[in-house]
Protein backbone atom coordinates (compact mmCIF):
# COMPACT_ATOMS: atom_id res chain seq x y z
CA UNK A 1 0.00 0.00 0.00
CA UNK A 2 1.67 2.98 -1.03
CA UNK A 3 2.21 6.09 1.99
CA UNK A 4 0.48 9.50 2.30
CA UNK A 5 2.37 12.59 2.82
CA UNK A 6 1.60 14.46 5.19
CA UNK A 7 3.37 18.39 5.90
CA UNK A 8 3.04 19.42 9.46
CA UNK A 9 2.49 16.52 11.59
CA UNK A 10 4.53 18.21 14.14
CA UNK A 11 1.97 20.74 14.31
CA UNK A 12 -1.42 21.09 15.31
CA UNK A 13 -4.08 20.44 13.09
CA UNK A 14 -1.66 18.52 10.94
CA UNK A 15 -0.66 15.98 13.62
CA UNK A 16 -4.58 15.33 13.93
CA UNK A 17 -4.64 14.70 9.69
CA UNK A 18 -2.18 12.80 10.34
CA UNK A 19 -3.53 9.99 12.66
CA UNK A 20 -7.18 10.40 11.10
CA UNK A 21 -5.46 9.29 7.59
CA UNK A 22 -3.50 6.61 9.63
CA UNK A 23 -6.81 5.45 11.59
CA UNK A 24 -8.66 5.02 7.87
CA UNK A 25 -6.03 2.58 7.39
CA UNK A 26 -3.30 4.24 4.94
CA UNK A 27 0.38 4.71 5.84
CA UNK A 28 1.63 8.35 6.82
CA UNK A 29 4.54 9.85 5.97
CA UNK A 30 5.61 12.59 7.96
CA UNK A 31 7.73 15.65 6.51
CA UNK A 32 9.92 16.68 8.80
CA UNK A 33 12.59 19.51 8.80
CA UNK A 34 14.08 18.67 12.15
CA UNK A 35 14.84 14.98 13.08
CA UNK A 36 12.91 13.55 15.82
CA UNK A 37 10.58 17.06 15.70
CA UNK A 38 7.28 14.89 14.48
CA UNK A 39 7.59 12.52 18.05
CA UNK A 40 5.39 10.13 17.33
CA UNK A 41 6.31 6.09 16.32
CA UNK A 42 3.40 5.37 14.10
CA UNK A 43 4.23 7.35 11.44
CA UNK A 44 7.29 7.52 8.88
CA UNK A 45 9.45 10.33 9.19
CA UNK A 46 10.96 11.99 6.10
CA UNK A 47 13.22 14.37 6.44
CA UNK A 48 12.19 17.47 3.89
CA UNK A 49 11.68 21.50 3.84
CA UNK A 50 9.27 23.37 1.74
CA UNK A 51 11.87 25.55 0.93
CA UNK A 52 14.11 23.07 -0.23
CA UNK A 53 12.69 21.33 -3.83
CA UNK A 54 14.97 18.10 -3.94
CA UNK A 55 14.42 17.36 -0.21
CA UNK A 56 10.21 17.47 -1.92
CA UNK A 57 11.34 15.00 -4.47
CA UNK A 58 12.62 12.44 -2.00
CA UNK A 59 9.80 12.81 0.21
CA UNK A 60 6.50 12.59 -2.11
CA UNK A 61 8.61 9.39 -4.41
CA UNK A 62 5.86 6.51 -4.19
CA UNK A 63 3.09 8.08 -2.49
CA UNK A 64 -0.51 8.14 -3.78
CA UNK A 65 -1.62 11.31 -1.65
CA UNK A 66 -0.37 14.18 -0.19
CA UNK A 67 -1.70 16.48 2.29
CA UNK A 68 -0.14 19.66 2.87
CA UNK A 69 -1.14 21.32 6.21
CA UNK A 70 2.46 23.01 7.00
CA UNK A 71 2.62 26.37 7.05
CA UNK A 72 4.38 29.38 8.58
CA UNK A 73 1.57 30.39 10.63
CA UNK A 74 2.93 33.58 12.88
CA UNK A 75 1.04 37.12 13.25
CA UNK A 76 4.69 38.84 13.40
CA UNK A 77 7.89 37.94 12.03
CA UNK A 78 11.15 40.82 12.37
CA UNK A 79 11.37 39.28 8.69
CA UNK A 80 7.83 39.17 7.26
CA UNK A 81 9.89 37.52 3.91
CA UNK A 82 10.31 34.08 5.80
CA UNK A 83 6.45 33.67 5.81
CA UNK A 84 6.18 34.30 1.86
CA UNK A 85 9.16 31.81 1.06
CA UNK A 86 7.65 28.69 3.35
CA UNK A 87 3.87 29.58 2.17
CA UNK A 88 4.39 30.64 -1.32
CA UNK A 89 7.34 29.09 -3.09
CA UNK A 90 7.19 26.23 -0.45
CA UNK A 91 3.33 25.53 -1.63
CA UNK A 92 4.57 25.58 -5.11
CA UNK A 93 8.01 23.05 -4.63
CA UNK A 94 5.64 20.90 -2.82
CA UNK A 95 3.04 21.04 -5.44
CA UNK A 96 5.29 20.44 -8.39
CA UNK A 97 6.93 17.66 -7.05
CA UNK A 98 4.07 15.73 -6.65
CA UNK A 99 3.15 16.53 -9.79
CA UNK A 100 6.47 14.89 -11.01
CA UNK A 101 6.08 12.28 -8.52
CA UNK A 102 2.66 11.46 -10.20
CA UNK A 103 0.68 11.94 -7.31
CA UNK A 104 -2.99 10.93 -7.15
CA UNK A 105 -4.34 13.87 -4.85
CA UNK A 106 -3.53 16.48 -2.91
CA UNK A 107 -5.34 18.11 -0.08
CA UNK A 108 -4.15 21.71 0.28
CA UNK A 109 -4.84 23.63 3.74
CA UNK A 110 -5.47 27.02 3.30
CA UNK A 111 -7.40 29.46 6.09
CA UNK A 112 -10.61 30.80 6.63
CA UNK A 113 -8.51 34.15 6.49
CA UNK A 114 -8.73 33.67 2.44
CA UNK A 115 -12.38 33.63 3.09
CA UNK A 116 -14.53 36.86 2.54
CA UNK A 117 -16.49 38.40 4.80
CA UNK A 118 -19.91 39.95 5.12
CA UNK A 119 -20.14 42.91 7.47
CA UNK A 120 -22.68 41.64 10.09
CA UNK A 121 -23.16 38.54 8.13
CA UNK A 122 -21.65 35.40 7.39
CA UNK A 123 -19.51 34.42 4.50
CA UNK A 124 -19.16 31.21 2.08
CA UNK A 125 -16.51 30.19 -0.38
CA UNK A 126 -18.40 32.52 -2.91
CA UNK A 127 -17.63 35.64 -1.13
CA UNK A 128 -15.91 38.05 -3.29
CA UNK A 129 -12.21 38.54 -1.52
CA UNK A 130 -9.00 39.87 -3.33
CA UNK A 131 -5.22 40.26 -1.95
CA UNK A 132 -6.22 43.79 -0.41
CA UNK A 133 -8.17 42.53 1.82
CA UNK A 134 -5.83 40.25 3.39
CA UNK A 135 -4.36 41.73 7.04
CA UNK A 136 -0.75 41.24 7.53
CA UNK A 137 2.41 38.82 5.56
CA UNK A 138 1.03 36.10 7.40
CA UNK A 139 -2.95 36.15 5.61
CA UNK A 140 -1.07 37.43 2.43
CA UNK A 141 1.01 34.68 2.28
CA UNK A 142 -1.83 32.10 2.43
CA UNK A 143 -4.04 33.54 -0.01
CA UNK A 144 -1.30 33.54 -2.18
CA UNK A 145 -0.38 30.04 -2.00
CA UNK A 146 -4.03 29.15 -2.20
CA UNK A 147 -4.24 30.83 -5.53
CA UNK A 148 -1.21 28.56 -6.54
CA UNK A 149 -3.03 25.29 -5.65
CA UNK A 150 -6.26 26.56 -7.26
CA UNK A 151 -3.46 27.53 -10.27
CA UNK A 152 -2.35 23.83 -10.51
CA UNK A 153 -6.02 22.26 -10.20
CA UNK A 154 -6.97 24.72 -13.09
CA UNK A 155 -3.59 23.08 -15.29
CA UNK A 156 -5.35 19.50 -14.71
CA UNK A 157 -3.47 18.61 -11.55
CA UNK A 158 -5.88 17.57 -8.70
CA UNK A 159 -5.84 19.39 -5.81
CA UNK A 160 -8.69 20.35 -3.49
CA UNK A 161 -8.43 23.36 -0.63
CA UNK A 162 -9.77 23.29 2.46
CA UNK A 163 -10.35 26.35 4.75
CA UNK A 164 -10.31 25.37 7.93
CA UNK A 165 -11.77 28.05 10.74
CA UNK A 166 -10.29 27.79 14.05
CA UNK A 167 -8.93 24.75 15.25
CA UNK A 168 -9.30 24.17 18.96
CA UNK A 169 -8.66 20.62 20.89
CA UNK A 170 -5.62 18.11 22.29
CA UNK A 171 -2.59 18.57 21.83
CA UNK A 172 -2.07 22.11 20.69
CA UNK A 173 1.49 22.01 21.99
CA UNK A 174 2.67 25.45 20.79
CA UNK A 175 0.30 26.66 21.53
CA UNK A 176 -2.02 28.25 18.47
CA UNK A 177 -3.16 31.90 18.75
CA UNK A 178 -6.29 30.07 19.71
CA UNK A 179 -5.18 28.03 22.00
CA UNK A 180 -3.37 30.87 23.60
CA UNK A 181 -6.63 32.86 24.39
CA UNK A 182 -8.16 29.43 26.22
CA UNK A 183 -4.48 29.56 27.74
CA UNK A 184 -4.64 32.83 29.17
CA UNK A 185 -8.24 32.81 30.31
CA UNK A 186 -7.05 29.51 32.32
CA UNK A 187 -4.52 30.85 33.42
CA UNK A 188 -6.32 34.40 34.46
CA UNK A 189 -4.85 36.43 32.28
CA UNK A 190 -7.89 37.55 30.29
CA UNK A 191 -9.51 40.70 32.64
CA UNK A 192 -11.18 42.10 29.45
CA UNK A 193 -12.06 41.15 25.83
CA UNK A 194 -12.21 42.76 22.20
CA UNK A 195 -15.69 42.36 20.32
CA UNK A 196 -14.82 40.04 17.40
CA UNK A 197 -16.41 36.58 16.93
CA UNK A 198 -14.29 33.37 15.76
CA UNK A 199 -16.21 30.65 14.18
CA UNK A 200 -14.99 27.68 16.27
CA UNK A 201 -14.37 23.75 15.16
CA UNK A 202 -12.43 20.82 17.23
CA UNK A 203 -9.74 20.10 15.65
CA UNK A 204 -10.17 16.65 15.22
CA UNK A 205 -13.48 16.91 13.63
CA UNK A 206 -11.67 19.29 11.28
CA UNK A 207 -9.29 16.98 10.31
CA UNK A 208 -11.75 14.43 9.56
CA UNK A 209 -12.66 16.78 7.40
CA UNK A 210 -9.51 16.73 5.42
CA UNK A 211 -10.18 13.22 4.69
CA UNK A 212 -13.95 13.55 3.18
CA UNK A 213 -12.55 16.51 1.13
CA UNK A 214 -9.81 13.45 0.22
CA UNK A 215 -12.68 11.07 -0.61
CA UNK A 216 -15.05 13.63 -2.13
CA UNK A 217 -13.82 16.86 -2.50
CA UNK A 218 -13.82 18.44 -6.19
CA UNK A 219 -10.71 19.33 -7.54
CA UNK A 220 -10.07 23.09 -7.77
CA UNK A 221 -12.94 23.87 -5.45
CA UNK A 222 -12.55 24.98 -1.49
CA UNK A 223 -14.33 23.76 1.10
CA UNK A 224 -14.73 25.51 4.80
CA UNK A 225 -13.82 23.19 7.48
CA UNK A 226 -15.96 25.09 10.68
CA UNK A 227 -18.30 24.61 13.29
CA UNK A 228 -19.94 27.23 15.12
CA UNK A 229 -19.95 30.79 14.89
CA UNK A 230 -19.38 32.74 18.27
CA UNK A 231 -18.50 36.23 19.68
CA UNK A 232 -15.42 35.74 21.70
CA UNK A 233 -17.54 36.52 25.04
CA UNK A 234 -19.60 33.66 24.21
CA UNK A 235 -16.66 31.61 23.57
CA UNK A 236 -15.53 33.10 27.17
CA UNK A 237 -18.48 31.99 28.33
CA UNK A 238 -18.47 28.30 27.24
CA UNK A 239 -15.03 28.18 28.78
CA UNK A 240 -15.97 29.68 32.10
CA UNK A 241 -18.80 26.76 32.18
CA UNK A 242 -16.11 24.51 30.90
CA UNK A 243 -13.91 25.24 33.78
CA UNK A 244 -15.45 26.87 36.57
CA UNK A 245 -13.27 29.61 36.18
CA UNK A 246 -14.98 33.22 36.09
CA UNK A 247 -15.58 34.90 32.64
CA UNK A 248 -14.42 38.09 32.38
CA UNK A 249 -16.91 41.02 32.31
CA UNK A 250 -15.16 43.97 31.05
CA UNK A 251 -14.93 44.81 27.06
CA UNK A 252 -12.45 46.42 26.16
CA UNK A 253 -12.85 49.39 23.18
CA UNK A 254 -11.29 48.28 19.68
CA UNK A 255 -9.44 51.75 20.18
CA UNK A 256 -7.30 50.92 23.24
CA UNK A 257 -6.29 47.36 21.75
CA UNK A 258 -4.79 48.92 19.00
CA UNK A 259 -2.64 51.04 20.85
CA UNK A 260 -1.68 47.75 23.18
CA UNK A 261 -1.10 46.53 19.37
CA UNK A 262 1.15 49.39 18.20
CA UNK A 263 3.00 49.54 21.37
CA UNK A 264 3.31 45.54 21.83
CA UNK A 265 4.66 45.03 17.84
CA UNK A 266 7.07 48.47 17.77
CA UNK A 267 9.01 46.38 20.97
CA UNK A 268 9.14 43.47 19.35
CA UNK A 269 10.95 44.90 16.46
CA UNK A 270 13.11 45.91 19.01
CA UNK A 271 13.77 43.37 20.94
CA UNK A 272 13.53 40.40 18.03
CA UNK A 273 10.74 38.82 20.20
CA UNK A 274 7.51 38.02 19.40
CA UNK A 275 5.06 40.97 20.54
CA UNK A 276 2.67 39.49 23.61
CA UNK A 277 -0.54 41.62 21.13
CA UNK A 278 0.58 41.48 17.43
CA UNK A 279 -0.78 44.49 15.45
CA UNK A 280 -1.91 42.09 13.21
CA UNK A 281 -3.77 39.97 15.44
CA UNK A 282 -5.41 43.30 16.72
CA UNK A 283 -6.23 44.56 13.20
CA UNK A 284 -8.08 41.39 12.28
CA UNK A 285 -10.13 41.54 15.50
CA UNK A 286 -11.90 44.25 14.10
CA UNK A 287 -14.28 42.05 11.98
CA UNK A 288 -16.06 38.90 13.35
CA UNK A 289 -14.85 36.27 11.07
CA UNK A 290 -18.22 34.26 10.45
CA UNK A 291 -18.68 31.83 8.17
CA UNK A 292 -20.82 29.11 6.81
CA UNK A 293 -19.46 25.18 6.36
CA UNK A 294 -22.88 24.52 3.99
CA UNK A 295 -21.04 23.87 0.86
CA UNK A 296 -18.39 20.85 2.86
CA UNK A 297 -21.99 19.71 4.18
CA UNK A 298 -23.63 19.35 1.13
CA UNK A 299 -21.15 18.04 -1.05
CA UNK A 300 -18.49 16.13 1.97
CA UNK A 301 -21.10 14.71 4.25
CA UNK A 302 -19.09 17.12 6.73
CA UNK A 303 -21.37 17.25 10.20
CA UNK A 304 -19.12 18.64 12.88
CA UNK A 305 -20.43 18.77 16.15
CA UNK A 306 -20.97 22.13 18.57
CA UNK A 307 -17.50 24.46 19.28
CA UNK A 308 -18.35 23.43 23.09
CA UNK A 309 -16.75 20.19 21.88
CA UNK A 310 -13.29 21.28 20.77
CA UNK A 311 -13.47 23.78 23.90
CA UNK A 312 -13.64 21.38 26.22
CA UNK A 313 -10.96 18.99 25.02
CA UNK A 314 -8.72 21.97 25.12
CA UNK A 315 -9.50 22.80 28.18
CA UNK A 316 -9.07 19.37 29.44
CA UNK A 317 -5.81 18.47 27.70
CA UNK A 318 -4.11 22.12 28.49
CA UNK A 319 -5.18 21.42 31.95
CA UNK A 320 -3.50 18.16 31.84
CA UNK A 321 -0.37 19.27 30.61
CA UNK A 322 0.33 21.91 32.88
CA UNK A 323 -0.07 24.95 31.14
CA UNK A 324 -2.53 26.72 33.17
Amino acid sequence: MKPVLVTGASGFLGWHVARVVLGHGLPVRALARRPGSVGDPDLEEVAGDLRDPESLDRAVAGCQAVFHVAADYRLWAREPQELYRSNVDGTRHLLEAARRAGVERVVYTSTVGCIGFVPGGVGDEETPVSLKDMTGAYKRSKFLAEREALRFAREGFPVVAVNPTAPVGSRDIKPTPTGQTIVDFLSGRMPAYVDTGLNVVDARECAEGHWLAYLHGRSGERYILGSENLTLREILEQLSEISGKPAPRVRLPWVAALVAGLFSTAGARLTGRPPRVPLDAVRMARKKMWVSHAKAARELQYRPSPARTGLRNAVEWFQEHGYC
